[in-house]
């Protein structure tokens, strides 16, 4: 119960606003006018390259979404070397993709931006190993060496282990792992990283040189952080908080952005070949099938949503807290409850050690 209601007062704004988000499908009272010039142009920037992850968000550009909703909106690619929270924190970008963890240590040390639509109601990140190695359970991880990216994404592994009573330190031999399968494929380490819609399916793109043939689910064993207990919420869309509390403008813009978004992954839900191909045409690097199985996985992680759509889980944010103050990530007890969103940095700099390179 204390972990619930550490960060309530952030996490009251996106009730708020995914509430009003959906009630916004349209209204019969135009008798009001504005009190203010409504804003028509928007940047939302992505936390990854292009790809069915953000599927929703180019669906809703590419059918004319956002422009019933009065916007024009240019989406920002992601990579390696962007960090979505400071963008959106410098004033580069309206508003950004990033998982929850990604946008409270930047709010932690003074960035005011908060999450206004929690898009994916699950984790995507799995520890995968072969049948073979006799892994399929966290405590099976004992004594073997365990790939991991490392910079911000070893969270819920870290976690998994200390909750199965495991030391992260001495239990268990932590490597680094490169954004691909090939350790794990090479035999060099017994369970690897992965999220379920891009580094899974590359195993079972792969032919085992044992059969000739792709490699099949049933060859591997799976650990789902959900299944677990120690996942953290994922993507999610953030908004500058000064801004949704001084600017009526960027407010109705942002309920408006969210509307056109979630209108956007409604859409990929009923009509992923569609989606995949929209994806296709902003110049994704990975290929049709691949793309189709990660649309696929990425519905899965959206729907159901049981709360409605962009609504966060109150149990699985405090699960997410949880998780991070844990882990060390956040220092929130300190504030007892508050985030010190009034002592604020702009320019996007970040703090120094905090600079996470995040996965898609």
């Amino acid at each position: 119960m204390k972990i619930k209601n550490k960060l309530i007062r952030l996490l009251v704004p996106l009730l708020a606003l995914g509430l009003l988000a959906a009630a916004c499908t349209g209204s019969d009272d135009a008798a009001d006018e504005p009190e203010f010039e409504p804003i028509s142009e928007v940047s939302l920037q992505l936390q990854w390259f292009t790809q069915a992850q953000f599927a929703g968000y180019y669906a809703a550009q590419a059918l004319g979404f956002y422009e019933d909703v009065g916007l024009d909106v240019e989406i920002l690619e992601g990579g390696v070397d962007i960090v979505p929270a400071s963008v959106l924190d410098s004033g580069a970008a309206e508003f950004a993709v990033s998982w929850v963890p990604r946008g409270l240590v930047p709010r932690e040390e003074g960035a005011n931006i908060t999450n206004i639509a929690q898009v994916f109601q699950r984790s995507a990140t799995l520890q995968v190993s072969f049948v073979g190695s006799g892994i399929s359970e966290v405590s099976d991880l004992e004594g073997r060496t365990v790939g991991n990216w490392g910079f911000g994404n070893e969270f819920e592994l870290l976690a998994g282990l200390r909750k199965n009573g495991l030391d992260p330190d001495s239990d268990v031999q932590l490597v680094q792992q490169n954004f691909d399968m090939l350790a794990l494929i090479d035999g060099q380490i017994d369970a690897a990283q992965a999220m379920i819609y891009n580094e899974y399916a590359q195993v079972l793109e792969t032919v085992n040189p044992d059969t000739g043939e792709l490699f099949q689910p049933g060859d591997l064993n799976v650990i789902n952080w959900n299944d677990v207990g120690t996942a953290m919420l994922q993507d999610a869309l953030w908004a500058d908080a000064d801004r949704l509390d001084d600017d009526p403008a960027y407010r109705d813009a942002a309920v408006r952005f969210v509307e056109a978004s979630l209108r956007g992954w409604i859409h990929c839900r009923d009509n992923p070949a569609e989606c995949v191909q929209i994806v296709l045409d902003n110049v994704s690097t990975l290929g049709e099938s691949h793309q189709t199985w990660q649309m696929n996985e990425i519905s899965a992680l959206i729907w159901p949503s049981p709360l409605g759509a962009g609504i966060m889980d109150p149990d699985l944010w405090a699960q997410t807290v949880e998780v991070a103050t844990g882990e060390g990530i956040l220092a929130s007890a300190t504030h007892r409850g508050r985030l010190p969103h009034r002592h604020r940095r702009r320019g996007g700099g970040e703090s120094a050690g905090r600079r996470h390179r995040r996965r898609g």
